[in-house]
């Protein structure tokens, strides 16, 4: 079938707009669906697919979705549309509109997609923090501007711009690079350039080397694709995220971090990279209980805070346990030296009785075996060596292991 541009949002209340974007993108020559997803359960003339077939799609019918509560109605909705998409195969792209809830309605459905397929969402929140939407997926947010609630001189050339932004995603030419070298994913922070950039240009030739930032969604989005089968390994070298998360700073990635390797094989190279620091953002920000730790302002929008030998054993522990479920062979590097750039000799956050803490906590936790150990490295993680041992056990894991394309 061919591919075709789905455009969401709930026709009983935008229905106007929905039929604006359709006209501008069947003017370019772009075969465009309107998508219903209101819960009203009215009747939509102008969709092409009504929101009852969209309800249909939820797994206990339609009459799950149309209930008389609206939580629950879009909670649902949400799900069918889901589920109605990975149907398809004539999804190209997915342009949508709405204020908070459409927005959390129809973003999980484009979370959903393959990275790379366009999407974009006009939003009445779009200026706000969009994490939660985004996720670790590629959609473009766009603010409206004014509300979603007709056309006016502001909309129309807002909506406008969404409208061709999808035909240009859809429409335009990408080049065609063929890659024969296996994907795989490693973990950088600022604190551990240095180290992630040596490793990068030592594994280029054999690998395609795909760096994610370890701000949350950078390791959500890098164990999403490892998931999806499109890395043949990890190269983890910078597990802050953990920081955040247990001591509630802003770049968390959650609970299920690192719990990819308990549902693939892949290769696991892992360290302690920026385990020193937890993020916050100004210094107005840091919580109470955390007011007389030592900080470092690292720009005026970001501050860190310097885990104690306390947190050091709890992270430790929590990675351990981790470790103790992944499926595949696991190198987990213990920098002696110092695990961030702040954590040397002369610098801010040199602290090595907790950095003893997080390594003794890692080696009574983690059940060793020769498929799965700890290497302790007298080394700090930026030093040219460290990098190299880091190389050399991603080479042991791999050597007998085909090299897949991907």
């Amino acid at each position: 079938m061919g591919q075709k541009a789905f455009i969401i949002g709930t026709c009983d209340t935008k229905a106007e707009e929905l039929r604006y974007l359709r006209e501008l993108l069947q003017a370019a020559g772009v075969e465009a669906l309107i998508v219903d997803v209101g819960t009203s359960g009215g009747a939509a003339p102008d969709a092409d697919i009504p929101a009852s077939q969209v309800a249909a799609c939820h797994p206990q019918g339609s009459q799950a979705v149309f209930v008389n509560d609206r939580g629950r109605a879009v909670a649902h909705m949400a799900e069918a549309l889901r589920r109605l998409l990975a149907q398809r195969d004539d999804v190209g792209g997915i342009i949508g509109i709405g204020g908070s809830g459409g927005t959390a309605l129809i973003t999980p459905a484009m979370r959903d997609l393959d990275i790379g397929v366009p999407k974009v969402m006009v939003s009445t929140i779009a200026s706000g923090n969009v994490a939660p939407y985004v996720g670790p997926s590629d959609i473009a947010m766009i603010y409206s501007v004014t509300d979603v609630a007709g056309l006016n001189r502001i909309s129309r050339r807002v909506l406008g711009n969404a409208a061709h932004a999808l035909f240009g995603m859809l429409k335009g030419r990408i080049p065609e690079v063929v890659e024969d070298r296996p994907a795989i994913g490693l973990s950088m922070f600022g604190v551990t350039t240095q180290c992630v950039n040596r490793i990068t240009e030592a594994l280029s030739p054999d690998y395609d080397c795909l760096v994610f930032h370890a701000t949350g969604t950078g390791g959500r989005s890098m164990e999403k694709l490892a998931a999806s089968g499109m890395l043949k390994g990890l190269l983890d070298i910078t597990t802050t995220e953990i920081c955040d998360l247990l001591m509630d700073g802003i770049f968390s990635a959650g609970e299920t971090r690192l719990d990819v390797l308990a549902q693939t094989d892949l290769p696991y190279v892992g360290s302690c990279g920026a385990l020193d620091m937890v993020n916050f953002a100004g210094p107005e920000t840091l919580p109470e209980k955390y007011r007389q730790r030592l900080v470092y302002e690292h720009n005026p929008q970001i501050t860190l805070m310097r885990t104690t030998p306390e947190e050091n054993a709890q992270m430790g522990r929590w990675i351990g346990e981790k470790l103790n479920r992944c499926q595949g062979p696991v190198r987990f590097l213990l920098p002696e030296g110092g695990v961030s750039a702040l954590d040397a000799p002369g610098q801010p956050f040199h602290d090595p009785e907790a950095d003893a803490a997080l390594f003794a906590a890692l080696e009574d936790t983690v059940r060793q075996t020769p498929e799965r150990r700890l290497i302790r490295c007298p080394w700090h993680i930026n030093d040219p060596e460290f990098a190299a041992a880091a190389v050399a056990a991603f080479h042991d894991l791999m050597c007998n292991r085909p090299i897949l394309q991907g």
